[in-house]
């Protein structure tokens, strides 16, 4: 049984925005819930229900009414809200409002190329406005695509809600893409305009774009405009600039027309997200208006209690869904902070140092900068005003126990630990945690509202304490309208509705506890079959990443045809040398914390392990390469975190085809028959 580490406080109800929503359910339907867990189960059980419920609840304003809550329950064609047309945007930036709610701060933006910006709700609403006449006027209409190569910055921020007021399409890629993967997202999406930026700062390295904006341009056949947003010394020749989108038309004079929003129906689109792209071309991802302001309403009041006055940080590129998030902050009211640039720059304690200086509420962090800072004895809560700190969210990867009792330690019961699973197909969370649940070392708390989250086994059976592919058998509105181009749906079959047929397959491998807390193990794509039985990789990154010396690490599984152990392939970074006496600590952490099968065959030092730009270690695509797949077909460079980081697993794959007996003998139980008798404690080998 895992360790609680806390448990709602007794004033949750009281203090925070899921309590008042229990009360405003029992006001206004008349239901009442004594715990969590009876509210998730109605969330999954009477779906119209709990979906009306958010509708009414966060006053939800459509131009024209559904007649519905859901027309058709199956999916994939799931039908929600039909006959309802309304737009996000205008939700975001809120009605004409007070004096008060005009001056009070929407945006707060930190960067390495220029000086802090701010905006107040009234000035976001200003510039939103230019910024669709200005859209207007290059011919942008409903439907179109607008596509942006920026950073998170509050310019990219004024250009996606001016595009979605029109009704037309939003997609963004982080201006640390190459052409190639930038042009392989977008051409698919024959976009209009191109927003750019010529370059950036990261720490303290100046990067120039403009070559890679002109090649990306070049390979946009149909963009028919260029916009400059100046950041940075260079600018893009030939290109309109952002100052000239946002002045008023020639001639004109006083201020910009009021601020209208097309109306569109629920299902329109409202921006489009990409897949990895470490398989082959990216999975244009299609989330519509309606599901994604359903959908983070919820997530971001419910799960995050954000509320009005609050304000959100969490370190995102635009590449990212949680940039996506974060701009959503806004639909509650509350304030963002949008960081741009190296994010441990000038060193590793900048992220809580910007935390403490805008007053955040909510913090969202990646697991592995929590563990850096626990390596490193950040103590955060000594070193910085964090007082205003009330959520600190982690997601990305699983989190270990270790990390778990860091936080508790550092903050208390003052500030909830909340681990999240989620993903860019749902573009929100899937398994979280909330003020009304309870913390546990290395778990994640359950499945959020209106998320039907179980464990499957091959077979399609529910599974409860065994490892099992992550599923959701009830539709979510945030669930995407298809991919882009994707005409008969097919691909969006195959990709999330063929193993199951009727329910949602994520790609997650996921053990579920009788009570619905859960432990995410890794993709299942990337799961390791020893001996016949299936192992998470989270599991070996957890005990492997905590030893001295060791920073980073990738497994890898190879297996055998002949039905054998197959062979295990551990790769570690950090400032060790990986000597015999390292290895054998390490085969004898594995085998102690987890099981002899767990212990690899091969441990290799490497000097960085491969991560996308989002910080997904790329385990299928090495394993790839080291069963002889050229590294250009299994992953671009353009989306790796660090573009050299593929190279020593092919010369590593070279030297293993030259000379299969290179492997390095870790005492690991390598016989089927040795590996399955560890289970009844006949285990023949010893680590050492």
């Amino acid at each position: 049984m895992s360790e609680i580490l806390s448990t709602p406080g007794p004033r949750v109800r009281d203090e925070s925005e899921i309590g008042r929503y229990l009360r405003w359910l029992e006001s206004e339907r008349g239901l009442s819930f004594p715990d969590y867990d009876g509210l998730w189960q109605w969330s999954v059980t009477d779906l119209d229900g709990f979906w009306s419920s958010i509708w009414e609840f966060f006053d939800v304003r459509p131009h024209t009414p559904p007649t519905a809550t859901l027309g058709r329950r199956s999916m994939p064609d799931t039908e929600w809200f039909p006959g309802a047309t309304l737009n996000y945007a205008e939700h975001a930036l809120g009605r004409e409002g007070s004096a008060e709610d005009a001056a009070a701060v929407a945006v707060v933006a930190h960067s390495q190329t220029r000086a802090p910006v701010e905006l107040t709700f009234g000035e976001l609403r200003e510039q939103v406005a230019r910024a669709r006449a200005g859209l207007l006027r290059l011919g942008v209409r409903k439907g179109d695509r607008v596509v942006a190569y920026l950073p998170n910055i509050p310019e990219t921020l004024v250009a996606f809600l001016a595009t979605a007021s029109i009704g037309a399409v939003w997609a963004a890629c982080a201006p640390e893409f190459g052409p190639r993967s930038v042009v392989d997202r977008f051409a698919q999406l024959e976009p209009k305009v191109l927003l750019a930026v010529a370059g950036y700062r990261y720490g303290e390295r100046d990067v120039d774009r403009r070559t890679e904006v002109a090649e990306i341009a070049a390979g946009l056949p149909t963009v028919e405009h260029v916009v400059h947003v100046p950041y940075g010394p260079h600018a893009l020749p030939d290109a309109l600039g952002w100052a000239g989108l946002l002045a008023e038309p020639a001639g004109g004079a006083g201020p910009v027309e009021p601020l209208s929003f097309e109306p569109v129906p629920f299902d329109h689109p409202l921006f489009v997200l990409f897949s990895s792209g470490t398989t082959g071309i990216p999975k244009a991802i299609v989330h519509r208006h309606g599901g994604i302001l359903l959908e983070h309403l919820k997530n971001n009041a419910l799960s995050w209690d954000l509320k009005p006055g609050d304000r959100m940080l969490w370190f995102s590129t635009t590449a990212w869904m949680l940039w996506n998030t974060l701009v959503s902050a806004l639909l509650v009211r509350a304030s963002i902070v949008m960081i741009d640039g190296n994010p441990v720059h000038p060193e590793l304690r900048e992220q809580w140092r910007i935390a403490a200086e805008t007053g955040a509420t909510l913090m969202g962090v990646s697991p592995g900068y929590l563990m850096a800072c626990r390596k490193a004895g950040v103590r955060p809560a000594e070193e910085f005003d964090l007082s205003r700190l009330r959520q600190l969210g982690a997601a990305g990867s699983p989190l270990a126990a270790d990390g778990f009792h860091w936080v508790a330690e550092q903050f208390g019961d003052r500030v909830l630990l909340n681990v999240g699973c989620g993903g860019t197909d749902v573009c929100t969370g899937i398994l979280q945690g909330g003020p009304l649940q309870t913390v546990r070392a290395g778990e994640i708390s359950g499945p959020c509202l209106g998320v039907a989250a179980y464990a499957y086994d091959g077979e399609g059976r529910r599974v409860v304490g065994e490892l099992g592919e992550l599923v959701i058998t009830e539709p979510m509105p945030s669930m995407p309208v298809g991919f882009w181009g994707d005409t008969d749906g097919s691909r969006y079959r195959a990709a999330y509705f063929e193993a199951y047929p009727g329910v949602w397959r994520h790609g997650d491998w996921v053990r579920f506890a009788p009570e619905g807390h859960c432990v995410v193990a890794g993709r299942s794509d990337a799961t390791l079959n020893r001996g016949g039985v299936r192992l998470g990789t989270a599991e070996f990154y957890a005990v492997v990443e905590d030893l001295p010396g060791i920073d980073d690490s990738l497994v890898v599984h190879i297996e055998d045809p002949e039905g054998g152990n197959g062979e295990l392939l551990l790769f570690v970074a950090g400032p060790a040398e990986l000597d015999d006496a390292l290895r054998t600590g390490i085969a004898r952490a594995l085998r102690s914390a987890l099981s002899p099968r767990h212990v690899p065959d091969v441990i290799e030092r490497v000097p960085a392990v491969p991560r996308n730009r989002t910080g997904k270690k790329l385990e299928v695509p090495v394993k790839r390469i080291l069963l002889g797949a050229a590294p250009e077909s299994v992953a671009s460079t353009d989306v790796l975190a660090d573009p050299r980081s593929l190279d020593v697993f092919v010369a590593y794959a070279v030297g293993r085809a030259a000379d299969p007996k290179t492997a390095t003998d870790t005492g690991a139980d390598t016989d089927a028959d040795a590996d399955m008798g560890t289970d009844m404690g006949t285990d023949r080998r010893s680590a050492s």
